[in-house]
Protein backbone atom coordinates (compact mmCIF):
# COMPACT_ATOMS: atom_id res chain seq x y z
CA UNK A 1 0.00 0.00 0.00
CA UNK A 2 2.49 2.27 0.96
CA UNK A 3 3.92 2.10 -3.14
CA UNK A 4 0.34 2.66 -4.26
CA UNK A 5 0.31 6.06 -2.12
CA UNK A 6 3.95 7.06 -3.42
CA UNK A 7 2.60 6.81 -6.75
CA UNK A 8 -0.33 8.55 -6.46
CA UNK A 9 1.43 11.29 -4.69
CA UNK A 10 4.01 11.29 -7.64
CA UNK A 11 1.28 11.16 -9.99
CA UNK A 12 -0.15 14.36 -8.39
CA UNK A 13 2.39 16.33 -8.25
CA UNK A 14 2.98 15.35 -11.90
CA UNK A 15 -0.03 16.79 -12.81
CA UNK A 16 -0.23 19.54 -10.58
CA UNK A 17 3.35 20.51 -11.91
CA UNK A 18 1.84 20.49 -15.74
CA UNK A 19 -1.45 22.75 -14.77
CA UNK A 20 1.31 25.37 -13.31
CA UNK A 21 3.79 25.44 -16.22
CA UNK A 22 0.89 25.51 -18.12
CA UNK A 23 -1.13 28.61 -16.71
CA UNK A 24 2.14 30.26 -16.76
CA UNK A 25 2.50 29.81 -20.45
CA UNK A 26 -0.83 31.41 -21.01
CA UNK A 27 -0.31 34.16 -18.73
CA UNK A 28 2.45 35.17 -20.93
CA UNK A 29 0.26 34.60 -24.08
CA UNK A 30 -2.18 36.62 -22.46
CA UNK A 31 0.68 39.29 -23.10
CA UNK A 32 0.57 41.43 -26.39
CA UNK A 33 4.29 42.56 -27.56
CA UNK A 34 4.28 45.11 -29.68
CA UNK A 35 7.11 46.87 -31.17
CA UNK A 36 6.59 50.75 -32.48
CA UNK A 37 8.60 51.80 -35.41
CA UNK A 38 9.59 55.49 -35.04
CA UNK A 39 11.96 57.16 -38.13
CA UNK A 40 10.05 60.23 -39.52
CA UNK A 41 10.67 62.99 -36.74
CA UNK A 42 8.94 65.00 -34.24
CA UNK A 43 5.19 64.15 -35.74
CA UNK A 44 5.29 61.16 -35.58
CA UNK A 45 6.90 60.99 -31.88
CA UNK A 46 4.07 63.23 -30.72
CA UNK A 47 1.45 60.70 -32.11
CA UNK A 48 3.49 57.82 -30.80
CA UNK A 49 3.41 59.33 -27.74
CA UNK A 50 -0.08 59.57 -27.27
CA UNK A 51 -0.98 56.34 -29.24
CA UNK A 52 1.10 54.30 -26.24
CA UNK A 53 -0.30 55.97 -23.64
CA UNK A 54 -3.61 55.02 -25.29
CA UNK A 55 -2.40 51.48 -25.75
CA UNK A 56 -1.05 51.29 -22.13
CA UNK A 57 -4.35 52.47 -20.99
CA UNK A 58 -6.66 49.76 -22.58
CA UNK A 59 -4.19 47.20 -22.21
CA UNK A 60 -2.14 47.69 -19.46
CA UNK A 61 -0.22 44.25 -19.41
CA UNK A 62 1.21 45.01 -22.93
CA UNK A 63 5.14 45.16 -23.71
CA UNK A 64 6.01 48.04 -25.53
CA UNK A 65 9.41 48.48 -27.46
CA UNK A 66 9.72 51.76 -29.14
CA UNK A 67 12.18 51.57 -31.95
CA UNK A 68 14.13 54.47 -33.35
CA UNK A 69 16.40 55.81 -36.34
CA UNK A 70 17.01 58.43 -38.83
CA UNK A 71 14.74 61.12 -37.68
CA UNK A 72 13.10 59.07 -35.54
CA UNK A 73 15.74 59.75 -32.47
CA UNK A 74 15.21 63.16 -32.51
CA UNK A 75 12.45 62.92 -29.52
CA UNK A 76 14.93 60.75 -27.65
CA UNK A 77 17.65 63.84 -27.81
CA UNK A 78 18.07 65.51 -24.38
CA UNK A 79 16.03 68.80 -24.18
CA UNK A 80 13.77 67.92 -27.53
CA UNK A 81 10.35 69.24 -27.33
CA UNK A 82 6.99 68.57 -29.82
CA UNK A 83 5.57 70.94 -31.82
CA UNK A 84 4.18 72.90 -29.21
CA UNK A 85 7.87 73.30 -27.25
CA UNK A 86 6.40 70.71 -24.69
CA UNK A 87 9.24 68.56 -23.87
CA UNK A 88 9.32 65.29 -24.74
CA UNK A 89 11.34 64.30 -21.41
CA UNK A 90 7.72 63.81 -19.39
CA UNK A 91 6.24 61.59 -21.43
CA UNK A 92 9.23 58.93 -22.06
CA UNK A 93 9.77 58.97 -18.50
CA UNK A 94 6.35 58.44 -17.62
CA UNK A 95 5.93 55.65 -20.11
CA UNK A 96 9.44 53.89 -19.20
CA UNK A 97 7.84 54.15 -15.35
CA UNK A 98 5.17 51.74 -17.00
CA UNK A 99 7.71 49.51 -18.53
CA UNK A 100 8.21 50.86 -22.15
CA UNK A 101 11.43 50.07 -23.56
CA UNK A 102 13.05 52.99 -26.04
CA UNK A 103 16.30 52.24 -28.32
CA UNK A 104 18.12 54.34 -30.64
CA UNK A 105 19.97 52.84 -33.84
CA UNK A 106 23.81 53.41 -33.22
CA UNK A 107 24.25 53.62 -36.72
CA UNK A 108 21.85 56.34 -36.79
CA UNK A 109 23.81 58.33 -33.96
CA UNK A 110 27.31 57.78 -35.77
CA UNK A 111 26.49 58.88 -39.20
CA UNK A 112 24.62 61.64 -37.64
CA UNK A 113 27.40 62.50 -35.60
CA UNK A 114 25.24 62.39 -32.49
CA UNK A 115 27.04 61.09 -29.47
CA UNK A 116 25.14 58.71 -27.13
CA UNK A 117 25.77 61.11 -24.13
CA UNK A 118 22.72 63.43 -25.47
CA UNK A 119 20.03 60.55 -25.58
CA UNK A 120 17.54 60.86 -22.81
CA UNK A 121 18.44 58.45 -20.31
CA UNK A 122 15.68 56.11 -20.83
CA UNK A 123 16.89 55.04 -24.31
CA UNK A 124 19.23 52.08 -24.39
CA UNK A 125 20.85 51.90 -27.98
CA UNK A 126 20.97 49.27 -30.64
CA UNK A 127 23.53 48.69 -33.11
CA UNK A 128 20.64 48.79 -35.95
CA UNK A 129 17.20 49.99 -35.35
CA UNK A 130 15.69 48.75 -38.65
CA UNK A 131 17.70 45.26 -38.05
CA UNK A 132 16.03 45.41 -34.42
CA UNK A 133 12.47 45.66 -35.22
CA UNK A 134 13.00 42.88 -37.97
CA UNK A 135 14.67 40.66 -34.96
CA UNK A 136 11.53 41.55 -32.56
CA UNK A 137 9.03 40.67 -35.13
CA UNK A 138 11.20 37.32 -36.45
CA UNK A 139 12.38 36.36 -33.24
CA UNK A 140 10.14 37.32 -30.41
CA UNK A 141 6.51 37.46 -31.84
CA UNK A 142 6.19 41.52 -31.70
CA UNK A 143 3.32 43.25 -33.50
CA UNK A 144 4.74 46.10 -35.35
CA UNK A 145 3.12 49.60 -35.17
CA UNK A 146 4.16 52.69 -37.19
CA UNK A 147 2.49 55.20 -35.55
Amino acid sequence: MPRFLLACKALLLSAFLALSSSQALAADEDVIKVVYHMSEGIPQASRAINNIRNHLNADPKAKIVVVAHGLGIDFLLEGATNQMEQPFAGGIGELAARGVEFYACNNTLVSRKIDASQLVMEAKVVPSGVAEVARLQAREGYVYLRP
